[in-house]
């Protein structure tokens, strides 16, 4: 038996760190900056510790561009890193410091915000630049030293005059990676990845007027313009501060500072937990329309400051995605790149964590400011539903915060709104029938002919309410929702009123077969009721399950699972109208004024288009000569 140790040729892992290690060679320079935060963050936690006794200055890490030169250079004023240190951190790839620093000094309370943890950030600045130089001098007493690589395995170290302690990191940025010298896209990486990181970084300069001390000619000050180094980070944002030190204006500015041109939010969520996985952060809630007009990849996840991606669906549920904001964990798991998130179970305790808190900020919203509450539901109302039909204990935390709303504007939860029918109701032992329109414009008539004879229609009118009846129906048996104009209306409308045909049977039939001779269209049942003599003369309803089931052909992309299906709309027609007893009598021409009752049924709903519509407009037209 042979035992050794694989051997990994350098020559071969250059082109794969260069290459394929990350994904998006734009984070090289988070990568970078990262590092430098490190270095600062360390010399901040040796100083705590009483083992440096000078004064640490200007901690600022400073980012340079030299288009002349094609260089771009990162320095910093940290730990900096002795001959030795490079030999060790630098020419050994994947040997962290920062896990050795975190390991020395466990004690320290800071240690959560040494960032880098794989020891391989710093080659990701091969993929920009053809050398890359470090020119480094150590807070001990040691020479200062400068490490340089061309990409190849082959370096030099020797020894350099650097009069301040800290790191300078020097790209010589390649001929295919120019666009890195451009101070507009350096710019926008470092706002995009390190926005919100704990140590200054500064970028170009910012004027700035002061007063000289001098007065003008009027007696006022005279100022004079100055430059100073432009800083890019906020290093103390408001979701790493502790809520009780946070005022509402304070969670608005921060919001305004995310997404300076969005409208304010409605409210918000601080995320704050130590135990068992460490999780901050700050969620809002935007102002949703019910067109679902959202804004999605608007919370970003950071790890301990530093911006990892927008596209968080893997660590949020999906219909949270729908909110604003900031998450930061040191514990979500992420790839050597930290490009994209690793499986692991902390991320669903965190996902359920986070979908939790939202449930119970709602109910609590919910129960200390109701009317406020109700008036906030045209834009909750979309995110609640969404997150009810998408998560089990969603909808168990959330059911008794969720609100529906009639065509009044009056607001119930759903077990007091059911409750309320079915005290309307005369029939206590059938299934409570909840009236609902999805246009209330369009079905005007209806809801005037349901609210004439005391029935409460709710307003569901949003993309998702389709599905969000069916929920309502699955969780309740005894509850079932037709919309307004569905077949239903008339029959508790004829079951309320009770009243007799004025025809005999022998009359229905012949009006029944009135209209089939004269509406010769195969989608149309022919239904007669004896309604109110004040009711319409003819309307169309249709079959609640059918129309339903029309919808979700509609939303599988049209596939026709119901094949060549009659369209199951009823053309109901009162047989207690006076217009009905014209037509049997033939005082009223049935050839012509059958066609005339069903196109202004069709326009009450909508359904008289094209060609039909422009002959009815033509034909009202003429009867006006």
């Amino acid at each position: 038996m042979k035992q050794g140790s694989i051997k990994v040729q350098t020559e071969n892992i250059f082109p794969i760190i260069k290459k394929f290690l990350y994904s998006d060679q734009d984070i090289f320079l988070r990568e970078l900056v990262s590092n430098a935060v490190d270095a600062t963050q360390k010399l901040i936690v040796l100083s705590k510790k009483g083992d440096i006794k000078a004064e640490l200055g200007n901690t600022a890490i400073n980012i340079q561009l030299d288009k002349d030169a094609k260089t771009l250079t990162i320095s910093d004023r940290g730990i900096g890193m002795t001959a030795e240190e490079i030999d060790k951190y630098i020419n050994q790839i994947a040997f962290s410091s920062a896990e050795e620093f975190i390991e020395k000094f466990k004690g320290i309370d800071d240690k959560a915000q040494i960032i880098g943890h794989f020891g391989l950030g710093f080659y990701s600045a091969f993929m920009v630049a053809d050398q890359v130089e470090i020119l480094t001098k150590s807070h001990q007493d040691a020479p200062a030293a400068k490490w340089s690589c061309d990409g190849s395995p082959n370096y030099t170290i020797e020894e350099a005059i650097k009069e301040e302690r800290g790191t300078d990191i020097i790209l010589h940025i390649n001929d295919e990676s120019l666009e890195f010298l451009d101070e507009a896209k350096i710019k926008g990486l470092l706002n995009k990845y390190c926005k919100f990181l704990p140590i200054p970084i500064t970028f170009g300069e910012e004027s700035y007027e002061v007063e000289t001390g001098e007065k003008d000619k009027d007696d006022k000050p005279v100022m004079e313009k100055k430059t100073r180094p432009y800083q890019i980070n906020n290093t103390s944002p408001a979701w790493i501060k502790a809520p009780s030190d946070l005022k509402d204006e304070d969670y608005l500015n921060f919001y305004r500072e995310l997404h300076p041109m969005n409208e304010d939010p409605m409210f918000w969520i601080h995320l704050n937990v130590d135990f068992p996985f460490k999780l901050t952060g700050i969620l809002y809630f935007p102002k949703l329309k019910k067109t679902y007009e959202v804004q999605k990849n608007k919370i970003s996840l950071y790890s301990n400051q530093v911006f990892v991606t927008d596209n968080v669906e893997n660590i949020v549920p999906e219909f949270l995605t729908m909110l604003h904001g900031v998450i930061d964990s040191p514990d979500i798991p992420l790839n050597v790149s930290r490009s994209y998130l690793q499986s692991d179970s902390n991320v669903k305790k965190i996902t359920g964590h986070i979908s939790k808190k939202v449930s119970d900020k709602l109910v609590e919203l919910f129960k200390a400011d109701r009317k406020s509450y109700e008036e906030k539901w045209e834009s909750l109302g979309i995110f609640v539903k969404y997150g009810m039909l998408s998560d089990e204990k969603f909808f168990d935390r959330t059911k008794d915060a969720c609100l529906l709303e009639n065509v009044d504007g009056e607001f119930a939860t759903i077990a007091e709104y059911k409750e309320k029918i079915k005290a309307l109701q005369s029939d206590k032992d059938n299934k409570v029938i909840h009236l609902y329109t999805n246009d209330a414009e369009a079905q005007d008539a209806y809801i005037s002919r349901a609210k004439a004879k005391s029935f409460d229609v709710l307003k569901m009118d949003s993309l998702i309410d389709n599905h969000f009846v069916q929920q309502l129906e699955s969780k309740d048996s005894d509850s079932m929702f037709k919309r307004v104009d569905a077949d239903t209306l008339d029959k508790l409308i004829e079951k309320e009123a009770k009243l007799d045909s004025v025809l005999s049977a022998e009359e229905e039939e012949s009006l029944k077969k009135v209209f089939e001779e004269n509406v010769k269209d195969k989608n149309f049942s022919i239904e007669l009721k004896a309604l109110s003599p004040e009711d319409m003369p003819v309307m169309i309803t249709q079959s609640e399950w059918m129309r339903r089931m029309k919808e979700m052909q509609q939303l599988s992309g049209g596939m026709s699972f119901m094949g060549d299906f009659p369209g199951g709309y009823n053309l109901v027609v009162n047989s207690n109208h006076p217009i009905a007893q014209k037509l049997l009598s033939k005082e009223l021409d049935p050839e012509t004024k059958v066609g005339e009752l069903f196109d202004l049924a069709l326009l009450g709903q909508g359904m008289l288009k094209g060609k039909k519509l422009t002959e009815f407009i033509e034909r009202s037209m003429q009867s006006l000569v």
